[in-house]
């Protein structure tokens, strides 16, 4: 079950320049920052009312976000929805035979998360996302 949507992801070239602008021009506040080297990315999460925006730095062009910023530019990358149980989120969608990046949950800066496919999704790259306490 989806509860809400929990942040939307934005690839940048400079996690420093857009925090520039989300942190201090805008005043949002980091709620978490991290290298994800299995992802590839550094990223930040900045609380906004009830749901954060994330910001995705490339660890180099080869990544996903940096494949995603050599094509499209910066800009919106993905949208995430919580889900209180990531793992059964996902076996329902494989069960309803939807596309997916993941097969299995894997730890994230957001908890646990998952990636549908955005052939899946009309385009939209979604992620899945139970936040670990």
């Amino acid at each position: 079950m989806i509860e809400k949507i929990h942040h939307v992801g934005i690839a940048v070239h400079s996690l420093d320049d857009a925090l520039r602008f989300y942190s201090e021009t805008l005043r949002l506040p980091v709620h978490a920052s991290a290298t994800v080297e299995e992802q590839g990315v550094r990223a930040a999460l900045l609380t906004i009312g009830q749901s954060e925006i994330e910001l995705l730095e490339p660890l180099s062009p080869e990544s996903p976000v940096g494949k995603f910023l050599e094509r499209k530019g910066e800009g919106l990358h993905h949208i995430c929805f919580q889900t209180p149980d990531v793992d059964a989120e996902l076996e329902e969608l494989k069960a309803k035979g939807v596309e997916l990046v993941d097969q299995q949950p894997r730890k994230g800066l957001a908890g646990m998360i998952c990636f549908l496919h955005p052939k899946a999704n009309r385009g939209v790259l979604v992620e899945l996302a139970t936040p670990v306490e």
